[in-house]
């Protein structure tokens, strides 16, 4: 027979479960994880103390199970906006639990109701549930993937609309407004809807925490992990693509491909860390330059290509000269968030897709100007010249 002491033990049993698949991610660097741990455990705890009630003293299976559930929603509240990145009001939630342990108290061993503990109860967790939903609601804008966000918020106010209706009956039941309806038969309905509260946050927990494990793995794999710029397999995949556009919607593409010139002398005199600033200076003025459409990656070393759609190559020189400018440094800068305090210089080849040229074609006739700047003397720019396909290129 289903009882509600029964419903208590399958909720422990279903924390328990997501107590262990969060374990599983402790050592993943997924924000929240900690808080949704400290949460289920504390369930798992509760649950039981619970369901010993009348076998138990009241404070072991009213006050203590109620303290610790408060707990697990504090808990679920300050994972979820750890997760989001955003700041745990830790003071107020201390105070909103010695709020709800007072009322706790006040309503066993004062006026000792239950349908009154539970009114509060229920009110107390639907705002902390609703909050998270709030919460996670905001972030949907800006969420590398939706639907984790988006079940997160679901499961959220769903349980906050659940324990809402629950304190509305059992407010209605004190009232009176509900003379005939069985307390232990409304105590099954909502716990049986409620069985699945903890975990199914939890689940929604433990997506996002998987959405965001994915999104890091996936920046760190397109990006270098020193200057932030794209990597190298980053880059030539957008390379591709706009060589793919550029032959569909017959528009120019143009290609920068620049170096620091003489950059192991400012390794050898200044050191290794020192260079690594170059780096990622260099990467921070040549993002200033450019449009938003643009692409910069780092090829290797000090090696750097601008990708420039829908740029011909007399728009792409001019670029190629204000880049240059930008990233020229001289010792007078100051160290700091615009300078390293190092001179320094770049050349520049430059390079326009030519009829029936691929990216690596390209790429080579930029790499030649590249070379034949710096045989010129370093710190200019100059034009490839005409590749095996000729002077025709495509025009705007």
């Amino acid at each position: 027979m289903l009882t509600v002491a029964s419903l208590f033990l399958v909720m422990m049993a279903l924390s328990a479960m997501m107590l262990l698949v969060l374990s599983s991610l402790a050592h993943s660097g997924a924000r929240g994880i900690r808080e949704w741990v400290i949460a289920n455990g504390l369930a798992v705890v509760a649950m039981p103390l619970f369901a010993a009630r009348g076998h138990v003293s009241g404070l072991l299976s009213i006050e203590l199970p109620n303290a610790l559930l408060i707990g697990t929603t504090i808990m679920m509240y300050a994972g979820t906006r750890r997760q989001l990145a955003l700041e745990v009001p830790w003071r107020l939630l201390a105070v909103f639990a010695a709020i709800g342990l007072t009322l706790v108290v006040a309503l066993h061993r004062g006026i000792d109701s239950t349908p009154l503990r539970i009114v509060v109860m229920s009110l107390m967790h639907a705002g902390l549930c609703l909050g998270m939903a709030v919460s996670v609601g905001r972030s949907l804008r800006t969420a590398v993937r939706r639907y984790p966000h988006l079940f997160m918020m679901v499961m959220c106010f769903l349980v906050a609309t659940g324990l809402v209706l629950r304190a509305a009956a059992y407010a209605a039941q004190v009232a009176g407004w509900l003379p005939t309806v069985d307390e232990q038969t409304m105590s099954l309905v909502f716990f049986a809807c409620g069985t699945l509260s903890i975990p199914s946050m939890t689940l929604g927990a433990v997506m996002m925490a998987n959405a965001d494990i994915i999104a890091r793995a996936t920046w760190a794999a397109d990006h270098d992990h020193l200057t932030g710029a794209p990597s190298r397999r980053a880059f030539f995949a957008l390379a591709e693509r706009e060589h793919a556009r550029a032959w569909r919607k017959a528009v120019p593409l143009s290609l920068l491909l620049f170096d620091v010139d003489l950059f192991k002398r400012i390794n050898d005199t200044h050191g290794h860390a020192v260079g690594d600033r170059v780096l990622v200076e260099i990467v921070e003025r040549t993002c200033a330059v450019l449009r938003n459409r643009d692409g910069c990656g780092r090829l290797g070393g000090e090696e750097f290509a601008v990708l420039l759609p829908d740029m011909p190559l007399d728009t792409a020189l001019l670029v190629a000269e204000r880049l240059r400018a930008a990233l020229e440094s001289a010792p007078q800068d100051a160290p700091g968030a615009h300078g390293t305090g190092i001179a320094y210089t770049v050349s520049i080849g430059v390079a326009t897709l030519e009829l029936g040229e691929t990216i690596a074609a390209l790429l080579s006739r930029a790499d030649t100007a590249l070379y034949a700047a710096k045989s010129a003397g370093r710190n200019r720019v100059m034009a490839a010249a005409a590749g095996e396909y000729g002077d025709e290129r495509l025009r705007a």
